[in-house]
């Protein structure tokens, strides 16, 4: 990490479940070391300036996977994440809420940025949360689905 800039910040997303336990999930294709590679993620982003986490959390589901009909049942936590990436030092604290897909209506993604990254996604339902954890790229994100299932066990939908 010596002579790396550090680069800090907050970001917010959503396990979010249908009415049928499905959870969505976002897949693209990007170049890594000149190398194409699938990533399959959680919906999440930037918490901006005077945003609450919910509020960043929300937006950013709607914007990144174009289901916007959502409704927070609880809050999963945070963590940090620290990564290397791009000559920079990440750190990352990511902070994931339980959402239900109130209505399936989808409309098309949003990207503030239509050349990032980003702007790759593609939505993708996991059949359930066990499915989800097996095709998800990052272990964070496989933490956060384990957590939306133990609330799941001890509450009624």
């Amino acid at each position: 990490m010596s002579g790396k800039k550090i680069k800090r910040y907050r970001a917010a997303g959503g396990v979010v479940i249908d009415d049928r336990l499905r959870v969505l999930l976002l897949t693209r294709s990007v170049p890594r070391e000149s190398t194409p590679s699938l990533e399959i993620r959680l919906p999440k982003g930037h918490i901006e300036d005077g945003e609450a986490a919910e509020e960043a959390a929300l937006r950013e589901v709607c914007e990144e996977s174009g289901y916007c009909q959502l409704a927070i049942l609880a809050d999963l936590g945070e963590l940090v994440n620290e990564f290397d990436f791009r000559e920079k030092h990440i750190i990352r604290n990511e902070r994931y809420f339980l959402m239900k897909l109130l209505k399936p209506d989808h409309q098309p993604s949003f990207f503030p940025h239509p050349h990032s990254e980003e702007a790759l996604f593609r939505p993708l339902w996991a059949a359930s949360p066990e499915e989800a954890i097996s095709l998800l790229t990052f272990e964070s994100e496989k933490a956060f689905v384990r957590r939306a299932m133990a609330w799941l066990e001890t509450h009624q939908l």
